[in-house]
């Protein structure tokens, strides 16, 4: 792994700091900590180009702020954004906005080195960006309707169970098909599903 490889662990949680940043240092990363999004958008342009690790619930100015402020100001830095447990919904807004991936708290080593591999990757191929419409048009294809429905309720933020209401389904039966759609699009999380499901304007 290169030692080239910066992370800015923006988060107000000293331990999660402390924690996360002695994970990264282990795994071969160098790493840089913030204790708010304000300090790091201060100081973000002079800020050494790398991947943003950002805390969602932060006091003063939350994640998403951030997030939209860095773009503001031409920021092109890959974000991975850190949620509490069950904040699925704000992460589905951070991904729309542009995040690379994201993470729930308590998270596993792999999935956080996993997510910065991506954001890296993300960095190495600029033009990268996600799936461009086209494609992820062409893999939505290998769906049938009721799939689609789901994977847009999925994409809106919404839980099974509301997905369940709204289609007049069974709880069961949107897990069934959430699984099929992971199957038919050759994915392993949620958050690739939606990548694809945002470049096909699903989700809006």
């Amino acid at each position: 792994m290169s030692d080239s490889k910066l992370v800015h662990i923006v988060d107000d949680e000293e331990s999660i700091r402390r924690s996360m940043g002695f994970m990264l240092k282990t795994s071969g990363y160098r790493v840089e900590t913030w204790s708010s999004g304000e300090t790091f958008l201060k100081e973000v342009k002079h800020a050494e180009q790398g991947c943003i690790l950002l805390d969602v619930r932060m006091p003063d100015i939350d994640g998403l702020e951030v997030q939209r402020m860095l773009a503001e100001r031409g920021v092109t830095m890959p974000v991975v954004i850190m949620t509490g447990h069950g904040d699925v919904s704000t992460a589905i807004r951070a991904m729309k906005a542009g995040a690379v991936d994201f993470l729930e708290k308590p998270f596993e080593k792999a999935a956080a080195i996993g997510a910065i591999e991506e954001a890296f990757q993300r960095l190495a191929e600029a033009s990268h960006a996600t799936f461009r419409t086209a494609d992820a048009e062409t893999r939505l294809g290998a769906l049938t309707a009721r799939e689609r429905e789901v994977l847009d309720g999925l994409a809106k933020g919404l839980p099974n169970k509301t997905i369940a209401y709204d289609l007049g389904i069974s709880a069961r039966t949107v897990e069934v098909h959430r699984a099929n759609v992971m199957t038919k699009l050759e994915v392993r999380s949620l958050s690739e599903a939606l990548r694809i499901a945002f470049a096909a304007g699903l989700g809006s």
